[in-house]
């Protein structure tokens, strides 16, 4: 199933914190490098991922069982501590071990998937997989993909110093069969509150102190399976346990009719579209959509609460 990928990038880095992966990419960019460049400029886009990406292969070393419930995972890609780059309250330390710990496993009717919060090291290729899709999509040639790369980097550089507030959840993709490797299959991000909201987001713009996702793309192969979809599922789960607030927004093009349709059937509704005056700024049109989670008790709901009461 396709899925949509909304770029909402601010190229005016305030904070920045080499991987050698196994990878077929070779993606390393250098983060020290990116303080050269910081145009004051906003990419809102809202686009479907239908680029072409390679399989991103990781090795499996363990086994593991097959439940349809969200928890179980290989080991092989659940160890190492999220880390932010900065100082941390206690409420956000205990925040930041609950995205630490946050699995969502399930079967497939071709192969499993898993899902968690993407680690520092596995960055550049995810940030890969998104710019071959933003590419892509906004029917930009190969050659530019490098330098697509660079800027969704330094966005995301950004966005990982803001967690707990936000998240980048990686899905996991392994075929039926005792020898498929597991792939990275695709990639979404999750904001949990004010504080992890992007300065800069698409229009129509979404209320700030809501949860909100985006960034959402699967890589080409693999669509199809229900990742996308599960994508989608696992960031509401991790939504409903991270935040006391159950509107949840996102943007799809006008234009995209399968993420709009999955949208749809997962229940959003649409609240917002952008005016046609919006293509003047050589912008897709866009809708905003919400959803309203079922009510379930937020493992940080009491701390919230007396959060913004002091604030």
């Amino acid at each position: 199933m396709a899925t949509a990928i909304s770029l909402s990038f601010s190229l005016d880095p305030q904070s920045h914190h080499n991987y050698h992966h196994h990878f077929h990419h070779n993606t390393s960019f250098n983060s020290h490098k990116a303080s050269i460049f910081t145009p004051k400029y906003t990419f809102p886009f809202v686009i479907s991922s239908e680029s072409h990406t390679s399989n991103l292969i990781i090795p499996l070393s363990t086994s593991q069982s097959s439940s349809s419930s969200s928890s179980t995972s290989p080991s092989s890609v659940l160890q190492t501590p999220l880390q932010t780059g900065r100082f941390l309250t206690n409420q956000e330390l205990e925040k930041l071990e609950s995205l630490g710990k946050y699995r969502y496993f399930q079967e497939l009717e071709s192969g499993s998937l898993w899902v968690r919060v993407m680690r520092e090291e596995e960055m550049d290729v995810t940030v890969w997989l998104l710019a071959e899709s933003f590419a892509e999509s906004m029917l930009m040639p190969k050659g530019y993909v490098k330098f697509l790369a660079y800027l969704v980097k330094q966005y995301m550089i950004e966005r990982r110093a803001l967690m707990p507030h936000t998240a980048t959840l990686l899905g996991f993709y392994r075929e039926k069969g005792e020898d498929a490797d597991l792939q990275l299959a695709g990639t979404v991000e999750v904001c949990f509150d004010k504080r992890g909201a992007n300065a800069n987001p698409p229009t129509p713009t979404p209320p700030k102190n809501s949860p909100y996702i985006c960034n959402m793309t699967v890589d080409k192969l693999l669509r199809r399976r229900g990742v996308g979809w599960h994508l989608l599922k696992a960031s509401e789960e991790l939504i409903s346990q991270m935040s006391s607030s159950r509107e949840v927004y996102l943007h799809c093009r006008m234009i995209d009719t399968a993420p709009l349709n999955m949208y749809r059937k997962a229940g959003y509704t649409i609240v917002e579209t952008d005016s046609i005056f919006i293509l003047l700024t050589l912008q897709r049109r866009k809708h905003l959509m919400c959803k309203v989670l079922p009510d379930s008790e937020s493992l940080f709901e009491v701390d919230e609460c007396t959060s913004s009461v002091d604030t």
